[in-house]
């Protein structure tokens, strides 16, 4: 590993240097937030009180502490602050309408950025420029033009409310503590007036609208760093105490639900990027706060630190975050998913400074194997480009041979709240994401995403080893948007941004989700299609080398032929097909059984560029009013914009014809399998048996795993199930004379299910609190309460065969 990093915590020390993990560092001696202000009294809360300590620990947390400024890498990334900030220092024009010449203007997020890296190059160490009077002379010079020419406290807020609420001021409110106090008392004022006019306390009085989750924790920053700069105590308070409806578990809408599912704009499954600036920010709070009067003591926080586990890990893939859970996001740029990732980790590592002994070592083991198995952007070399503190923890972590690295956790998370499942196999990965009257066939928003139509009709992203990369090189700009793979679609092509913007593009079905017993699955989605006559019933059942893939009752009338996608891989790997023997497989990817006579396959280099914001955009409903920095933003993005890429991709499809009336499928997908693998599969059909393949029921058995398991879209029979209502159930046999039954009810709607399992079992040895009779003997009959509560999720039963 050392080999890899390029440096290690021991070289560190050789060269006089030290890596505290997680250690929150005092400022050296003679760094200027050691003396106090020029004329203060003695027993001043802003010098010698708890606000004091505040800004201390703000700058050690979120500027970067715990390293030794004079060892490698951070040397050079502190001298290159300190050059940057020096280039932006010498640059400004304060006279002028744009405080930096060239900059458009307004601009919401170059200005305010370039004025906090001048004000972290104050304060951090090493930087050339640490104490420089001079510079922070021009920190507060700058925060001032700006208050004045855009964040004026008579201005109207116009485009995008995030901007004025919660990006803007808290940049000029951290550039303003960082370098405090050359702002001095009368600027100070007027910033603060200027935060209390676009993000007033009222905010916080609502738990609603734009503050909610991950919006809700920014707003408290903002409202709590608004406290210390003016040395508020009640105001402190209530920021803190506003922080208290993020944390309790919601049955609907933006939050944490019971079955980990984080959703944010009410429709849309988010871990990956509000979710993550969620547990960031939280993390953050807690950590900046740790000893002072406004500790965060809510007893709920645990469910934040459940979280870690049960919310974001499930999704994190060898360092990177799934596509499926970050909305609109997934096209900001190739390699998102591996950014969304260290974003996760870092929050994590530094949460686990404010978690308990038990919870912060098995964090870090995780941690250290996510970033042990990134190796398609390494996060030791990424993250001394964007978080020396991050940095710092995650080299020590490294390098601390008491920490096992943590392996992959096999087996099945099922997240029926948010339509989404990840399923892990020895060496595979998989991942689905389906829509439902909570979920949203899409998010698009601000001009993005604007073609991620189908991602909710069944998309499967899955990933075999050595295949990290695989959607994050530019495949969002690059894969044919109506050719997602594990997608029924009517190629009838949607006008861009079609559907209603933030994610509320639901269709109106409930049988989405499905049950699992931890290893083994059965999930199932009732889709309708966006803007689209199309209606299909589809069902995966997760196992350990594969994926069994039925489809059943496709219909459409939209006059155009209709698709499920098997597979579309970024790759110019060599496809074979035997269509003879029933198989196909990609060269060091991974093998397809399946009828080939109906299969259609196309390899294609497909050539994009990715697309420019527009200079008007929609925001949120809440909002109401236009969103977007037209200008600044659009002006910024032409001057850094790539130009067209090519990628190559292998598709795979079964045509269902021009408006099929019943049509169906069914295929194995056997992820990282050989040539050999694939091909013994394809000449072994009583491997799988189908118990069932229609719109009514679907199911399939498999001896060797004793896996039998049935999606039920109506009640009845379906081999040796049956079951009174719709619903999904899954029978492992467990070799040890014992078997499991796992039921779920998708539409959350019964009040009574009995499900009757044609097998000899002599006795239900472990019961279920919402059983309310089991009969054993030749037949297994369980008959189950309501489950209409249960939010679709999974109940077990384990019964002694006969």
């Amino acid at each position: 590993m050392t080999g890899m990093i390029g440096y290690s915590r021991r070289s560190l020390l050789r060269l006089g240097g030290t890596v505290a993990a997680g250690a929150l560092a005092l400022p050296p001696a003679g760094h200027p937030w050691t003396g106090r202000r020029d004329g203060a009294r003695r027993g001043d809360p802003r010098e010698d009180g708890p606000f004091a300590a505040l800004r201390r620990a703000w700058r050690d947390v979120t500027a970067g502490s715990g390293f030794d400024a004079a060892a490698e890498p951070y040397r050079s990334r502190l001298a290159e602050l300190g050059a940057a900030a020096a280039r932006h220092r010498d640059a400004m024009r304060p006279g002028t309408s744009s405080l930096w010449p060239g900059l458009p203007f307004p601009s919401f997020t170059a200005a305010p950025a370039r004025l906090r890296a001048m004000a972290r190059a104050y304060a951090l160490p090493g930087t050339g420029l640490t104490g420089d009077a001079d510079l922070a002379a021009a920190v507060a010079d700058g925060v001032d033009h700006y208050r004045r020419r855009v964040y004026a406290a008579d201005a109207e807020a116009t485009g995008n409310w995030w901007h004025w609420r919660i990006g803007v001021p808290r940049a000029l409110l951290d550039a303003a503590l960082l370098t405090d106090p050359h702002l001095g008392e009368r600027r100070a004022g007027a910033l603060l007036e200027a935060v209390d006019h676009f993000a007033p306390e009222c905010v916080l009085d609502d738990y609603d609208g734009t503050s909610t989750g991950a919006n809700r924790v920014d707003l408290c920053t903002v409202r709590l760093l608004r406290a210390v700069l003016a040395a508020d105590p009640d105001g402190a308070a209530r920021a803190v105490a506003a922080l208290s409806p993020v944390f309790p578990y919601v049955t609907d809408g933006d939050g944490f639900h019971r079955d980990g599912s984080f959703v944010q704009h009410t429709w849309v499954p988010y871990q990956g990027t509000y979710g993550a600036s969620l547990l960031s920010g939280l993390a953050t709070l807690f950590a900046v706060l740790r000893g002072s009067p406004w500790e965060v003591t809510d007893p709920n926080r645990q469910v934040v630190l459940d979280a870690v586990e049960r919310s974001f890990a499930p999704f994190v893939h060898d360092g990177l975050c799934m596509d499926l859970v970050s909305g609109r996001a997934v096209g900001r740029g190739p390699y998102g998913d591996h950014a969304r990732g260290r974003a996760i980790a870092a929050a994590v590592l530094l949460l686990g400074e404010t978690a308990s002994a038990a919870e912060r070592a098995r964090w870090r083991s995780m941690v250290k194997g996510w970033a042990l198995r990134d190796t398609v952007r390494p996060m030791p070399r990424t993250a001394e480009r964007e978080d020396l503190g991050f940095h710092a923890r995650l080299v020590a972590l490294l390098d601390d041979d008491g920490v096992p690295a943590a392996a992959e956790p096999a087996g099945h998370r099922l997240f029926p709240e948010s339509a989404r499942a990840v399923h892990r196999g020895r060496g595979w990965c998989a991942g689905l994401s389906m829509a439902s009257d909570r979920i949203g066939h899409y998010e698009h928003g601000n001009g993005e995403n604007l073609r991620g139509w189908h991602t909710g009709s069944g998309m499967l992203y899955w990933w075999a080893e050595g295949h990290g990369d695989q959607y994050s090189d530019f495949f969002w700009d690059t894969v044919d948007p109506c050719r997602l793979p594990g997608t029924t679609v009517s190629t009838r092509r949607p006008a861009d941004g079609a559907g209603e913007a933030w994610g509320d593009t639901r269709p109106p079905v409930r049988w989405v989700g499905g049950a699992t017993d931890g290893r083994y699955a059965a999930v199932g989605q009732h889709l309708t299609g966006l803007e689209s006559t199309l209606e299909a019933f589809k069902s995966w059942f997760f196992l350990d080398d594969a994926v069994v893939c039925l489809g059943a009752g496709i219909s459409c009338a939209d006059g155009v032929p209709v698709e499920t996608v098997v597979d579309n891989r970024r790759t110019g790997a060599r496809l074979t097909v035997d269509r003879t023997a029933g198989w196909a497989h990609l060269e060091g990817h991974g093998g397809y059984v399946l009828p080939c006579a109906r299969l259609r396959t196309l390899r294609e280099e497909r050539t994009a560029a990715p697309e420019r914001p527009a200079a008007g955009r929609a925001a949120a409903p809440a909002d109401g009013g236009r969103a977007g920095a037209a200008g600044a933003e659009r002006a910024v993005w032409d001057a850094t914009r790539p130009g067209p890429v090519t990628r190559g991709y292998v598709t795979l499809w079964l045509d269902h014809g021009v408006d099929p009336a019943s049509a169906g499928y069914f295929y194995l997908l056997m992820p990282g399998a050989s040539p050999a693998a694939t091909r013994a599969r394809a000449a072994d059909p009583g491997w799988v048996r189908v118990l069932a393949g229609s719109r009514h029921r679907q199911g399939v058995h498999v001896p060797s795993l004793g896996v039998t398991a049935v999606n039920f879209w109506n009640g009845g029979t379906a081999g040796p199930l049956t079951a009174s209502a719709p619903c999904a159930v899954l029978v492992r046999e467990r070799g040890d004379g014992t078997a499991t039954l796992t039921v779920a009810d998708p539409r959350r709607d019964l009040d009574e299910l009995t499900v009757t399992w044609e097998r000899p079992v002599s006795a239900v040895p472990r019961g279920h609190p919402l059983l309310t009779a089991a009969a054993a003997g030749r037949r297994l009959t369980l008959t189950w309460g309501r489950l209409a509560d249960r939010e679709g999720a999974s109940h077990t039963v384990t019964v002694r065969l006969g």
